[in-house]
Formats: C-alpha cells, structure tokens, sequence
C-alpha cells in the first residue's frame, strides 16, 4: 500500500481530486487519517503547517474532494456543473482561508484542517473560472483518473507523469509489442 502523495497534476486542486487513486477499479484512498491529510496539505505547498484534526475533517476533505472532481470532469468535458457540488466547493471557498505571514525567515502559512480545506476549495474557484480550463485532460492510462493541467508543446501529453503511468504503458506497450513479434516468428 503506497502511501506517498504524488504531485503531478500541475494544480493542487487538481493533485486533492487525485487522492482517490484508481476511481474506476480499486478506488485507493489517500485519506486514511487526518495525519495523512494534513501531510497533503503540508506536501502540495497549500500550507507550512496543519493543526491536528480529527475525523470530521477528513469526511469534510472527501465531501470536498469528491465535489471538485465531478465539477472538473464536467468542465473537461464540456458538461453542465452538478449544483450538488457547486454548493459543497462554494461554501468550503466561502470559509476563512490560510493567511500566509511574514516572518525573519521568510514567509509562512500556518491553519486548522478547515483553513487548509477552505484554500484548496477556493483554488479549485480559480481554477474553473480561470484560463487553464482548456488545458485540462484526463491522464491516458485507463486505470488513472488523474486530471492534469497540460502545458507541453502541442498539447500532447498523454499521461499524469511518467513515473507513475507513462514508463507503466509504454512498458506494457513494449512488451505486447515483443510478445506480438514472438509470436509472428514461431509460426
């Protein structure tokens, strides 16, 4: 069981909507404490420092998460937003947010879960309403359900990030390849 948080979709709202790895099949949770979601949040940049949570903050996280990801995919798709979750992202965006500070050492942004869960919320507002809309694609490895902001040339990234799926299918690619030729010269 992998618990390491990856950070390749390009927007940490879009990296929160990842958390639920593999949506399709095995649907792997990310947040299975409110340590590990306070170490998301630590780890994606949102914030320097999460108070302890409890619980309750990881079904509101969920509730959040699960919303930004159905109004990201309709946006992908060019579908019309589910006011369901228009309503969990807008009144978590609505919510005291974490207020960066300044320091002697430099800048820094402590919160409570809820502060933490506010500016992912109000990130994934931006996001929506922003001009990256476009450049929104869904990873190409059918088991991922990554989305991920695409900023290569041409816009032909085909994968979330090549460590976790571009070297898996291109692996298999290969080797169906190498089996396909096998085959062709045995008979």
């Amino acid at each position: 069981m992998n618990l390491e948080h990856v950070f390749v979709c390009g927007n940490p709202a879009l990296d929160f909507a990842a958390t639920l790895r593999a949506r399709r099949s095995a649907r792997f949770e990310m947040f299975v404490s409110p340590d590990r979601l306070n170490a998301w949040y630590v780890e994606s940049g949102v914030v320097d420092f999460v108070s302890p949570g409890q619980d309750s903050d990881i079904e509101e996280a969920i509730a959040v998460r699960e919303a930004v990801y159905r109004l990201v995919t309709a946006r992908r798709l060019g579908e019309p937003y589910d006011d369901e979750a228009l309503t969990v992202v807008n009144a978590a965006a609505r919510k005291p947010a974490a207020a960066p500070r300044l320091t002697t050492a430099g800048r820094r942004t402590d919160a409570t879960p809820a502060e933490a869960l506010a500016t992912v919320a109000r990130q994934a507002v931006e996001l929506l309403s922003g001009p990256d809309v476009p450049l929104m694609k869904e990873c190409g490895n059918p088991e991922c359900t990554r989305v991920y902001i695409d900023r290569s040339r041409g816009m032909r990234r085909q994968w979330c990030g090549m460590e976790s799926c571009g070297n898996k299918i291109k692996a298999a690619a290969y080797r169906a390849r190498k089996k396909q030729a096998q085959t062709a010269t045995a008979h």
